[in-house]
Protein backbone atom coordinates (compact mmCIF):
# COMPACT_ATOMS: atom_id res chain seq x y z
CA UNK A 1 0.00 0.00 0.00
CA UNK A 2 3.01 2.58 0.88
CA UNK A 3 4.21 1.70 -2.73
CA UNK A 4 0.19 3.06 -3.91
CA UNK A 5 0.85 5.94 -1.57
CA UNK A 6 3.94 7.07 -2.04
CA UNK A 7 4.98 5.91 -5.93
CA UNK A 8 8.16 7.85 -5.96
CA UNK A 9 8.72 7.73 -2.07
CA UNK A 10 8.45 10.97 0.04
CA UNK A 11 9.98 14.45 -0.43
CA UNK A 12 13.74 14.72 0.50
CA UNK A 13 15.67 17.61 -0.08
CA UNK A 14 20.07 17.79 0.64
CA UNK A 15 20.64 21.24 2.12
CA UNK A 16 22.31 23.52 0.98
CA UNK A 17 20.43 23.85 -1.77
CA UNK A 18 21.94 24.26 -5.18
CA UNK A 19 20.94 26.99 -7.95
CA UNK A 20 21.49 23.72 -10.29
CA UNK A 21 18.68 21.77 -8.26
CA UNK A 22 16.43 24.79 -8.30
CA UNK A 23 16.92 25.24 -12.23
CA UNK A 24 16.20 21.49 -12.52
CA UNK A 25 13.03 22.08 -10.35
CA UNK A 26 11.66 24.48 -11.99
CA UNK A 27 12.26 22.53 -15.52
CA UNK A 28 8.96 19.98 -14.02
CA UNK A 29 7.43 22.60 -13.02
CA UNK A 30 7.68 24.04 -16.47
CA UNK A 31 7.02 20.95 -18.50
CA UNK A 32 4.24 19.37 -15.98
CA UNK A 33 0.67 20.49 -17.00
CA UNK A 34 1.59 19.24 -20.45
CA UNK A 35 2.63 15.95 -19.42
CA UNK A 36 -0.36 15.62 -17.13
CA UNK A 37 -2.62 16.33 -20.10
CA UNK A 38 -0.90 14.16 -22.66
CA UNK A 39 -1.82 11.63 -19.72
CA UNK A 40 -5.30 12.48 -19.28
CA UNK A 41 -6.70 13.91 -22.15
CA UNK A 42 -7.30 10.31 -23.60
CA UNK A 43 -8.83 8.79 -21.08
CA UNK A 44 -12.99 8.12 -21.05
CA UNK A 45 -14.79 9.63 -18.14
CA UNK A 46 -15.61 6.03 -16.45
CA UNK A 47 -11.87 6.09 -16.23
CA UNK A 48 -10.86 9.50 -15.19
CA UNK A 49 -13.22 8.76 -12.41
CA UNK A 50 -11.34 5.24 -11.18
CA UNK A 51 -9.30 6.05 -8.08
CA UNK A 52 -5.55 5.82 -8.13
CA UNK A 53 -5.28 3.06 -5.07
CA UNK A 54 -8.20 1.52 -3.04
CA UNK A 55 -9.44 4.29 -0.77
CA UNK A 56 -7.53 6.76 -2.82
CA UNK A 57 -8.92 10.05 -5.09
CA UNK A 58 -10.32 9.09 -8.38
CA UNK A 59 -7.85 10.65 -11.85
CA UNK A 60 -10.63 13.42 -11.76
CA UNK A 61 -10.20 14.54 -8.12
CA UNK A 62 -6.20 14.02 -8.71
CA UNK A 63 -6.54 16.62 -11.15
CA UNK A 64 -8.20 19.03 -9.68
CA UNK A 65 -6.51 18.52 -6.66
CA UNK A 66 -3.18 19.45 -8.40
CA UNK A 67 -4.70 22.73 -9.55
CA UNK A 68 -5.93 23.93 -6.44
CA UNK A 69 -3.21 22.87 -4.37
CA UNK A 70 -0.67 25.13 -7.00
CA UNK A 71 -2.72 27.40 -6.56
CA UNK A 72 -2.42 27.80 -3.13
CA UNK A 73 1.59 26.86 -3.43
CA UNK A 74 1.70 29.57 -5.83
CA UNK A 75 -0.12 32.64 -3.36
CA UNK A 76 2.48 31.39 -0.47
CA UNK A 77 5.54 32.39 -3.12
CA UNK A 78 3.93 35.94 -3.37
CA UNK A 79 3.11 36.19 0.23
CA UNK A 80 6.73 35.23 1.18
CA UNK A 81 7.77 37.42 -1.83
CA UNK A 82 6.00 40.48 -0.21
CA UNK A 83 5.64 39.57 3.87
CA UNK A 84 8.65 38.77 5.97
CA UNK A 85 7.86 35.32 6.95
CA UNK A 86 4.36 35.35 6.77
CA UNK A 87 2.17 32.43 8.61
CA UNK A 88 0.38 30.97 5.82
CA UNK A 89 -3.41 29.47 5.63
CA UNK A 90 -3.37 25.44 5.32
CA UNK A 91 -6.84 23.94 4.25
CA UNK A 92 -8.26 21.24 3.98
CA UNK A 93 -7.68 18.96 0.98
CA UNK A 94 -9.93 16.75 1.32
CA UNK A 95 -12.86 18.68 2.11
CA UNK A 96 -12.20 20.51 -0.94
CA UNK A 97 -12.09 17.38 -2.94
CA UNK A 98 -15.77 16.18 -1.75
CA UNK A 99 -16.95 20.01 -3.39
CA UNK A 100 -18.65 19.96 -6.02
CA UNK A 101 -16.52 21.71 -9.06
CA UNK A 102 -13.97 18.16 -8.34
CA UNK A 103 -16.62 16.62 -10.54
CA UNK A 104 -15.99 19.02 -13.20
CA UNK A 105 -14.31 17.54 -16.47
CA UNK A 106 -10.66 17.67 -16.45
CA UNK A 107 -9.87 20.06 -18.42
CA UNK A 108 -11.09 23.16 -16.60
CA UNK A 109 -8.53 22.12 -14.23
CA UNK A 110 -5.74 21.23 -17.31
CA UNK A 111 -5.95 24.57 -18.79
CA UNK A 112 -5.97 26.23 -14.98
CA UNK A 113 -2.45 24.73 -14.51
CA UNK A 114 -1.17 25.17 -18.08
CA UNK A 115 -1.85 28.97 -17.32
CA UNK A 116 -0.72 28.92 -13.48
CA UNK A 117 2.40 27.16 -14.43
CA UNK A 118 3.08 29.40 -17.36
CA UNK A 119 2.79 32.72 -14.86
CA UNK A 120 4.84 30.84 -11.94
CA UNK A 121 7.62 29.66 -13.95
CA UNK A 122 8.19 33.19 -15.09
CA UNK A 123 8.36 34.40 -11.72
CA UNK A 124 10.57 31.48 -10.43
CA UNK A 125 13.03 31.98 -13.15
CA UNK A 126 13.47 35.59 -12.06
CA UNK A 127 13.90 35.02 -8.52
CA UNK A 128 17.55 35.68 -6.96
CA UNK A 129 19.36 33.83 -4.67
CA UNK A 130 18.21 35.81 -1.99
CA UNK A 131 14.50 35.80 -2.85
CA UNK A 132 15.09 32.11 -2.98
CA UNK A 133 15.74 32.33 1.04
CA UNK A 134 12.69 34.39 1.65
CA UNK A 135 10.51 32.00 4.15
CA UNK A 136 6.96 31.62 5.01
CA UNK A 137 5.83 29.75 8.20
CA UNK A 138 3.16 26.57 7.98
CA UNK A 139 0.41 27.13 10.51
CA UNK A 140 0.49 23.30 11.75
CA UNK A 141 4.21 22.74 11.80
CA UNK A 142 5.63 26.05 12.83
CA UNK A 143 8.29 25.34 10.08
CA UNK A 144 10.00 28.33 8.11
CA UNK A 145 10.41 26.93 4.61
CA UNK A 146 12.26 28.88 2.03
CA UNK A 147 10.96 29.61 -1.83
CA UNK A 148 13.92 27.25 -3.00
CA UNK A 149 12.50 23.87 -1.03
CA UNK A 150 8.97 24.95 -1.98
CA UNK A 151 9.92 24.72 -5.07
CA UNK A 152 11.03 21.13 -5.06
CA UNK A 153 8.15 20.30 -2.63
CA UNK A 154 6.22 21.50 -5.86
CA UNK A 155 7.83 19.64 -8.49
CA UNK A 156 7.80 16.71 -6.07
CA UNK A 157 4.14 17.09 -5.87
CA UNK A 158 3.85 16.98 -9.62
CA UNK A 159 5.71 14.01 -10.40
CA UNK A 160 4.17 12.34 -7.42
CA UNK A 161 0.29 12.74 -8.39
CA UNK A 162 2.13 12.06 -12.04
CA UNK A 163 2.81 8.48 -10.59
CA UNK A 164 -0.27 7.80 -8.98
CA UNK A 165 -2.37 8.38 -12.28
CA UNK A 166 0.50 6.92 -14.63
CA UNK A 167 0.87 3.80 -11.93
CA UNK A 168 -3.01 3.14 -12.24
CA UNK A 169 -2.79 3.16 -16.24
CA UNK A 170 -0.14 0.66 -16.61
CA UNK A 171 -1.98 -1.77 -13.55
CA UNK A 172 -5.23 -1.41 -15.43
CA UNK A 173 -3.80 -2.02 -19.14
CA UNK A 174 -4.64 1.55 -20.04
CA UNK A 175 -1.44 2.83 -21.24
Amino acid sequence: MEDLKYPIGKFTVSEPISREQVTQWIQVLEGFPKRLEALTTPLTDDQVDTPYRPGGWTIRQVVHHLADSHYNSYIRFKWALTEDSPLIKAYFEDRWAQLDDYQAPVELSLNALNSLHNKWVYLLKRLTDKDLKRVFIHPESKEKISLEKNIGIYAWHSKHHYAHIENLLRRKGWR
